[in-house]
């Protein structure tokens, strides 16, 4: 019930937030019970396994997306005086679950309702029966296997949310004084301990783009089918793409930190010191979403370096899946940058009131932006061509 009140009276940006949240777990849940109906009409079909393998990509960033939007909650933020009232860090982590498999729940109902409809369960409505064919209406479906692939999203965030929050109020406590309150600037002021995760990102990566290549030998030099018919991909270019995807993850936070030191060489300025400061300290918090957007760029790019301009067409789950992949990690991407920017919210301050001129701290994140930029911008492209290469007839 606390969850629920404080989702009514929170701000109109919070609430988009938890909707799209709650569209993104619609979509999932949606994608995972074509699966099960493929499965169902299909039992002998040795693609329904490797079609509920796809569903899981769109689901991890669905599950990255909630644990992101969890973090900027403002009601799931440590403030003075909660701990009184029976609100400690534990209780938190409690509230943001609960808060998000209320939204991921909300989403995975209208999964089912949309899936019945379509598949011509309930009537009364437009397009009522309109895909049944496609979503095997002809065989029936167990109700428990429903309830299982409907409750992985819901479970799935919330876990990762509870998990995710409950170390930040140790951090927010180390950035206090002696009487407990916050020092300004404190977070900025702080020692960056870099990031060790870039030597295993890039072996992770190379990895993966080993087995990529290694999945298309023997096809004659004709690429590979994407998921527009899921049953014909082979299932190493899923594993080798994973792969991918988590090596650029655990790089990102290095590579970040990176730029920010490469702002700082060669004598800066109060602006270039700024900017690299502030990479630095936002490395591990903007890191991993810019990797998994990277990873999801490359593949797009890819994609359409293989099939944009060839007959195959992709399949409307393959448009729905490629949607939410895209949707979602920008939306964590941009969600994060929303979460850094509170984070220095009160070292902006502290330097607006020492006279640092405003245009001094824009001029910074436009800074820290083209660094960004210009690194992950050619990594990007540079994977997309790495992956396609061996795949071009």
């Amino acid at each position: 019930m606390l969850a629920l009140r404080l989702a009514r009276g929170s701000h109109p940006l919070v609430l988009m937030r938890r909707l799209l949240v709650a569209a993104a777990s619609a979509g999932v849940g949606f994608l995972l019970l074509c699966a099960l109906g493929y499965a169902a009409g299909h039992p002998r079909s040795a693609g329904s396994v490797l079609r509920l393998l796809w569903c899981f990509v769109p689901l991890a960033a669905t599950v990255q997306f909630a644990v992101a939007v969890a973090r900027t909650d403002p009601s799931t933020r440590p403030r003075t005086g909660l701990s009184a009232v029976g609100l400690g860090p534990v209780r938190l982590s409690v509230l943001a679950a609960v808060s998000t498999a209320v939204s991921c729940t909300l989403g995975s109902v209208v999964a089912l309702l949309f899936f019945l409809h379509l598949r011509g369960d309930l009537s009364g409505l437009p397009f009522d029966g309109a895909a049944a064919e496609l979503l095997g209406a002809d065989a029936r479906l167990p109700a428990a296997a429903v309830l299982l692939l409907l409750a992985l999203v819901p479970v799935a965030a919330a876990t990762a949310s509870a998990l995710a929050l409950r170390n930040r109020p140790v951090r927010a406590a180390r950035e206090t004084d002696d009487a407990g309150e916050p020092v300004p600037g404190a977070e900025a002021a702080a020692p960056a301990a870099p990031p060790s995760g870039l030597p295993w990102g890039v072996a992770l990566t190379a990895a993966g783009l080993a087995v990529e290549a290694y999945a298309s030998r023997g096809t004659g030099g004709s690429p590979f089918p994407l998921p527009g018919k899921l049953d014909a991909t082979p299932a190493q270019v899923l594993a080798g793409w994973t792969l991918t995807a988590i090596g650029l993850a655990m790089a990102g936070p290095g590579l970040t930190h990176l730029c920010g030191r490469l702002l700082q060489a060669a004598r800066p300025g109060a602006v270039r010191l700024l900017a690299g400061r502030v990479l630095m300290d936002e490395a591990r918090r903007i890191g991993r979403p810019l990797g998994i957007v990277c990873a999801v760029l490359s593949a797009v790019i890819a994609a359409f370096a293989l099939y944009g301009t060839g007959p195959r067409p992709f399949g409307p789950l393959t448009a729905l899946g490629a949607v939410l992949v895209i949707g979602c990690t920008t939306a964590t991407l941009l969600t994060s940058a929303l979460e850094a920017r509170q984070a220095r919210a009160e070292t902006a301050r502290a330097l607006l009131r020492l006279g640092a001129p405003a245009s001094a701290l824009r001029a910074a994140t436009a800074l820290r932006a083209l660094a960004l930029l210009v690194v992950f911008a050619p990594l990007t492209w540079a994977i997309a061509e790495l992956a396609a290469l061996p795949l071009t007839p």
